[in-house]
């Protein structure tokens, strides 16, 4: 209960941002528009129960939009289209038993970080034309490609001929609300109430004043939250759309499956990732525990008619924004959805898009905050910043996942460069003639160092003496073993280079290879005798 206040104030900030991206999202996959909300429904009260992650809020996904029209088109039905769903959550199911979310370990924190900067980037573009009064693009795309055709800097000179001064009035209003409740001591001690709702109840009053003033400032209808309102109980059944089992034969279907159940769970994974960056406490995620979460999810939610759904970054970064500190605000979030939808259809009609933009930049603000740049730049120019700066932008000009892909590529090379230079350490500038030149080992050494090491041992200068130290070495790949022992057998004695090997193990079978054998030898004895004593002593068995 000590969180319940900050967990509901959130709460109340995620369904205002959730209501219209499920919306957004459906009519964008060419699906029900109730189908949406279904998901987001199950994804917050469902998946947020089963979930341990305190921050991460699931719901329909636009990294899955374009995935999810082709299939409905490429099956032929909706129904058909709801088996996959069903299926897909079955694999999910089976990833998480077979531990697959482990994988989440190695997305490295500067992709994770420059997968947020980006996606904190797109909102703010994203949102902008919102914020003008223009809608032509789904609330909640992500991608740099529009499916109207545009893309997500030429629909901001769109926006130019399609002003709308009463949405940027209220946009406005909205943002002024929305800081002043960060700027002044008695807003900040109200926790119960976010501000964010206080800014979505003085604009549908404004917009009301408007409407019935004939004002300039009116905002149409097509520019404000738009929920199907079913008129009776027949039609609120037919909401409720059931998979069509006979369909499983289908190839088409397992392979729609397949494709949800992967990119579902990297988005989920990446989305955990990032929350945990995101969480002030520091709390950990058990990823499997997450991947059962959402396979369960989808296959409620295909079983009544909803989309697929993964753990969503905007509505994670609203939620952590907004001061979620449990899960709780997550299912708190999901109800609201519901009880909003069945009892108060028509006053969230009410609702102008362009508030929900104010909420938005918001946290796009949060997300993209120029600091986070100066920290990887300042930490680590090459091997730090750069993989950040290019997920970053690589996320903004394509699609989180490509931004995301990129930028481990990236990383991974950068790894091979930094280990290629790190496995030993050898000045040759330093050198002068009668040094003993010491190449020292570090503690592993695999095959990605051959090259650098080989470059290393042609280099040396004719008539030296050279100190091969591997004390502190756990493991040497057998190709750089290979290459040690035939530079000593051979091409040593060709150039008089004395070489000496110290702290090779006996098991790498290296000719002349100094002391590390006998001191093992010696060490070993003695540990021996040492327990043999002990265990005299235990029977009382004393020499004199």
């Amino acid at each position: 209960m000590s969180t319940f206040k900050s967990d509901f104030a959130s709460g109340l900030v995620v369904f205002l941002v959730a209501l219209p991206l499920c919306l957004g999202i459906a009519l964008a996959s060419g699906a029900p528009l109730f189908s949406g909300i279904i998901s987001g429904v199950i994804g917050g009260i469902v998946v947020g129960f089963l979930s341990n992650s305190h921050l991460s809020v699931s719901g329909p996904a636009a990294g899955l939009t374009a995935i999810v029209l082709t299939a409905i088109t490429d099956l032929g039905a909706f129904d058909s289209f709801l088996l996959a769903v069903f299926i897909a959550g079955l694999i999910q199911l089976i990833l998480g038993f077979l531990k697959a979310g482990s994988i989440s370990n190695f997305f490295p924190t500067n992709v994770i970080e420059g997968m947020l900067a980006g996606i904190g980037v797109i909102i703010i573009l994203k949102q902008i034309p919102h914020a003008f009064g223009y809608d032509k693009d789904f609330e909640g795309d992500e991608s740099f490609l529009q499916i109207d055709g545009q893309n997500t800097f030429s629909e901001l000179f769109q926006v130019l001929n399609h002003i709308q001064l009463g949405s940027i009035f209220i946009t406005f209003i909205s943002l002024v609300i929305m800081i002043s409740w960060t700027k002044f001591d008695f807003l900040k001690k109200i926790k119960l109430v976010p501000s964010a709702l206080i800014a979505v109840i003085i604009s549908i009053v404004l917009n009301e004043y408007f409407i019935l003033t004939e004002s300039s400032l009116m905002i149409s209808k097509n520019h404000l939250v738009s929920l199907p309102v079913p008129k009776n109980f027949e039609e609120f059944s037919n909401i409720i759309i059931t998979p069509n089992f006979s369909a499983i034969s289908n190839s088409k279907v397992w392979i729609v499956a397949g494709t949800i159940a992967v990119v579902a769970s990297i988005e989920t994974l990446l989305c955990i990732e990032a929350a945990d960056r995101m969480d002030k406490q520091k709390r950990y995620t058990d990823t499997n525990v997450e991947l059962k979460a959402q396979g369960f999810g989808n296959i409620l939610s295909s079983l009544i008619g909803g989309l697929p759904m993964t753990s969503v970054v905007v509505r994670t970064s609203a939620n952590s924004a907004a001061g979620a500190k449990s899960k709780m605000s997550s299912i708190l979030h999901g109800f609201l959805l519901l009880i909003s939808v069945m009892l108060i259809p028509t006053l969230l009609n009410k609702i102008p898009l362009a508030t929900l933009a104010a909420i938005l930049l918001l946290v796009g603000y949060k997300l993209a905050n120029p600091k986070l740049v100066k920290h990887f730049w300042i930490k680590d120019k090459i091997f730090q910043f750069i993989p950040f700066i290019i997920t970053f932008l690589a996320v903004v000009f394509t699609d989180l996942l490509r931004g995301v892909f990129l930028g481990m590529i990236i990383n991974v090379i950068f790894i091979l460069i930094g280990n290629s230079k790190r496995a030993y350490i050898f000045r040759k500038e330093d050198y002068k003639d009668g040094d003993i030149i010491h190449i020292d080992l570090a503690q592993e050494v695999s095959f990605l160092n051959k090259a650098a090491l080989k470059k290393t041992l042609n280099d040396l200068p004719a008539n030296s003496k050279v100190v091969i130290n591997a004390k502190d070495t756990v493991y040497i790949a057998h190709d750089i073993l290979d290459l040690i022992n035939e530079f000593k057998k051979i091409k040593s004695k060709d150039l008089k280079i004395n070489v000496k090997l110290v702290g090779f193990k006996e098991s790498y079978q290296l000719e002349n290879s100094d002391g590390y054998r006998n001191t093992v030898t010696i060490e070993h004895k003695y540990n021996v005798m040492k327990r043999k004593m002990e265990v005299l002593e235990k029977k009382d068995i004393h020499f004199e």
